[in-house]
C-alpha cells in the first residue's frame, strides 16, 4: 500500500459491507457495464487488457452509482427539501437524473464557463441550474451557500461516504465479471471512484492491485499523499476535465492510504492519444478522464506483464469540438494530415498541373488557401498551402518527391 495514515486523517467509515448494502440498493436502476477483452490493447500492452465501459451508463459516466445511492439513502424529510450538487460535468447529470426519475427537486450550481451543451443536458435531465463563479470552486461555495440557507440537501460529487460506497459497487461487478482478475486502472479525480473499488477489490481479494491515475497537470491526490493531507494545489487546464480537482478528498483519503497500490501520472497528449485509439480500435467514445487508465496503461507508466488487467473507462461525455482537435492532432502526429507550402507561377492552369501531381499520387486535398503577399512570394508567383490526408509517413515521402520531380519548390508546414 502507499503508506500508513497519519492520525490527522479521518477515519475509514466506508467497508466492505455499506458497498455491499449500496449494491443491492442500486442494482435494478444500474445496468451492469460491459467488461470486455480488447485485443488491440492486449497486444499493445503486453497485458490481457479489459475495458469496463462505465461510458455506457445513462448519462455517460459511472457517477450515476454514488448519485443514486446517496439519494435512495435519504429520508422522507430530506427528500423533501430536495437536493443540491456543484458540478460542471457527469456528477451534475447523475443527479439530475435520478433525481427527476425519484420525484426529487434537484438543483445544481455549475461554473459560467461550463460548456452549453452540459448545461443544456442537465436541464434536460431535469435539474434547476445556477449558473455561477468563474470556476468550479466559486460553483462549489455558492452550492455550499444554498444548502445551508435553503435546506437543500448537499450531494459531493466524492467526498461523501454514502457516494464512495457507491461508486464502490463498480469494484464488486468487476469481481463477478472476472474473478480471476489481477489489476485494475482506476482515473482518480478526489478519489471517490478508487477509493469505493479499492475497498470493494481489496477486502474481498487483498492480491488485486489497485492503481491510480491523475494528469500531471493535477496530481492533487499525489500531493496529499506526499504531504500531511489534502492541499489545494494551483489551478491548470486539462484535457481531463472529469478529473480535474484541485484538492483530493479528505474521506477518501484514508481509504486510497490503505488500499491503493500506486500512483501515476500521464501527459495530455499520452490522454489524446488514448482517446483517439480507443475511439479508431475499440469503437469505444471516451472523454479525457475516461481513457486517462488507458492512457497509462500504453505509456507503460503501470509496471504489468502478462496480467490480467481492467482499464475503467469511466465515462464518454466529451465536446464534439475538442474531439474534432484531438482527431485531427491525432492524424497529423501519424502523418495521415499533412499540410504543405507551394509556390506556384500565377498564371491560369498552374494550380491544374500541381494538383494533377496530387492526384496521380491519391492524396485527398481537404483545405486550400492562397497568398500572393507573404512567406517571401516574388512577383509573378503565389503560394498555396494545402492540407491532405495521407496514407502515412511513406505517402508523404512519395508526395515530396513527386512536387520536387515536377519542379515545384514546397515546403512542409505540418
Amino acid at each position: 500500500m502507499i503508506a500508513n495514515p497519519s492520525p490527522a486523517f479521518s477515519p475509514q467509515t466506508v467497508t466492505l459491507s455499506e458497498i455491499q448494502i449500496a449494491l443491492s440498493r442500486i442494482r435494478s436502476s444500474i445496468p451492469i457495464s460491459p467488461c470486455a477483452r480488447s485485443e488491440t490493447f492486449s497486444e499493445l500492452t503486453g497485458n490481457s487488457v479489459f475495458l469496463k465501459l462505465e461510458n455506457l451508463q445513462r448519462t455517460g459516466a459511472y457517477k450515476e452509482r454514488g448519485a443514486l445511492n446517496k439519494l435512495l439513502s435519504l429520508s422522507a424529510d430530506e427528500r423533501a427539501h430536495g437536493v443540491i450538487a456543484a458540478s460542471a460535468g457527469n456528477h451534475a447529470q447523475a443527479v439530475s437524473y435520478h433525481a427527476a426519475r425519484l420525484g426529487i427537486r434537484a438543483m445544481i450550481c455549475m461554473p459560467l464557463t461550463t460548456p452549453l451543451i452540459k448545461v443544456s443536458a442537465t436541464r434536460g435531465y431535469g435539474a434547476e441550474v445556477i449558473l455561477h463563479g468563474a470556476n468550479y470552486d466559486e460553483a462549489f461555495e455558492e452550492a455550499i451557500r444554498r444548502s445551508q440557507h435553503e435546506h437543500f440537501v448537499f450531494v459531493h460529487a466524492f467526498d461523501d461516504d454514502v457516494v464512495i460506497a457507491g461508486q464502490g459497487t463498480l469494484g464488486l461487478e468487476l469481481l463477478e465479471q472476472h474473478p480471476d482478475l489481477d489489476a485494475v486502472v482506476v482515473p482518480i479525480g478526489g478519489g471517490g471512484l478508487i477509493a469505493g473499488v479499492a475497498c470493494a477489490l481489496k477486502e474481498s481479494k487483498p492480491s488485486i492491485q489497485v492503481i491510480g491515475v491523475q494528469p500531471a497537470r493535477l496530481p492533487s491526490m499525489k500531493a496529499a499523499l506526499d504531504g500531511d493531507g489534502p492541499v489545494t494545489i494551483p489551478a491548470a487546464v486539462t484535457i481531463a476535465d472529469g478529473i480535474a480537482v484541485r484538492r483530493a478528498g479528505a474521506r477518501t483519503l484514508p481509504l486510497i492510504r490503505k488500499y491503493v497500490d500506486d500512483i501515476v501520472t500521464v501527459q495530455e497528449e499520452e490522454i489524446a492519444n488514448a482517446i483517439l485509439l480507443l475511439l479508431e480500435q475499440e469503437k469505444t467514445l471516451a472523454e479525457g478522464a475516461g481513457a486517462a487508465a488507458m492512457a497509462a496503461l500504453l505509456n507503460r507508466r503501470v509496471a504489468l506483464s502478462g496480467k490480467k488487467v481492467i482499464a475503467i473507462v469511466s465515462g464518454g461525455n466529451i465536446d464534439v469540438t475538442l474531439l474534432a482537435r484531438i482527431i485531427e492532432r491525432g492524424m497529423v502526429k501519424d502523418g495521415r494530415l499533412v499540410r504543405l507550402r507551394i509556390h506556384l507561377p500565377d498564371y491560369p492552369g498552374a494550380l491544374h498541373g500541381l494538383t494533377g501531381i496530387l492526384a496521380e499520387h491519391r492524396a485527398n486535398i481537404v483545405e486550400t488557401a492562397y497568398d500572393r503577399a507573404y512567406h517571401g512570394v516574388n512577383l509573378g508567383e503565389t503560394t498555396i498551402e494545402i492540407t491532405m490526408e495521407t496514407r502515412g509517413p511513406e505517402h508523404i515521402v512519395e508526395l515530396l518527391t513527386a512536387l520536387s520531380s515536377g519542379g515545384y519548390a514546397h515546403e512542409r508546414i505540418l
